[in-house]
This record gives C-alpha cells, structure tokens and sequence, in this order.
C-alpha cells in the first residue's frame, strides 16, 4: 500500500515539472502566430527544445506512474489525489512566474483541498 502513494506522488511530481516546464518554454516561444501553417511550424519547432522534450517526457512518466498506482488503489480513491497536481502549479506559477494572486484562487483551492480531505476519508 506504501507503494501506492509513492507512485501517485511520482505521477504528481512528474506532471507538474510537466506543466510548469511547457509553461516557462512556451512564455520564452512567443506568441502563437495567426496563420494554421505558421501555428504548426511554431508548435513543431518546439520539438527541437530540449526543456520541451523532458516535459513530455515527464508527462509519458506520470503516466507510468499512475499505471503503477491502479495497481494497488481504486480510481475512485487515487484520482482525487491529482487534485494537488492542480493546487501545486498554481502556488508554483505565484511564485517563480508572478502569475496573478486573486482570492478566487485561493478559495478555489481551499474547496479542492476540503473535497480531497472528504474522499480520502
């Protein structure tokens, strides 16, 4: 059962060094240009960016992490735990990219973090 949580830790880990990685790559790309074509070649160019390929690589390796922890939890028990994937990206992205601090989100939260409390119980 310990194993268990490591691995849904794992899964959370990984997927938001995912997303904050893609956030802060992104941010130095640029905007997306107007044109379809243009958007593709720009979203392909990506693909040569060393700090985009560990983040979809941090993505496949959630995914096995979370494989592993179907093993040892019901969905309905281990999925509420990636709620915190979503509360730890937010307090992250506050602090290292200055993102917007609103009440709206921290009470968001705090009704995650209840829901979590509840149906871990």
């Amino acid at each position: 059962m310990r194993m268990g949580y490591i691995y849904i830790a794992l899964t959370i880990l990984f997927t938001v060094y995912g997303q904050l990685t893609l956030r802060w790559q992104m941010a130095r790309a640029g905007e997306l240009p107007p044109a379809l074509a243009a958007k593709l070649f720009f979203l392909l160019q990506q693909f040569t960016n060393p700090w985009v390929l560990s983040a979809l690589a941090s993505a496949f390796i959630a995914s096995l992490c979370w494989m592993a922890a179907m093993t040892k939890f019901e969905l309905s028990f281990a999925y509420p735990f990636m709620s915190l994937s979503f509360v730890l990206v937010m307090f992250i992205s506050l602090l290292v990219f200055g993102e917007l601090f609103t009440w709206h989100k921290v009470l968001g939260t705090l009704i995650i973090m209840g829901g979590l409390f509840i149906m871990t119980r």
